[in-house]
């Protein structure tokens, strides 16, 4: 059985690049599973790749509305409609 290498939340909003007040409420709101240990948190290397990999494709999703919004948009402008 391969064991989980776990980070601090200081640890994940460095290498994400967000506040620790963020990544503590991706883990209040149960986006982000974590584990308290004590006083403090402990994310799970393969809990912040499911973190990500959903975030990611949400980004996606987000990107390909907005790209077909500003499309679409652009189109009824220039037909007038």
């Amino acid at each position: 059985m391969v064991r989980d290498h776990y980070q601090t939340v200081k640890e994940v909003a460095d290498r994400l690049r967000v506040g620790e007040a963020t990544v503590r409420g991706w883990i209040k709101v149960g986006e982000l599973r974590a584990i308290e240990i004590g006083k403090g948190w402990r994310i799970s290397d393969s809990d912040l790749e499911a973190f990500l990999s959903s975030h990611a494709t949400r980004a996606r999703e987000i990107s390909a509305q907005e790209t077909e919004s500003v499309f679409y948009g652009e189109a009824e402008r220039e037909n007038g409609t």
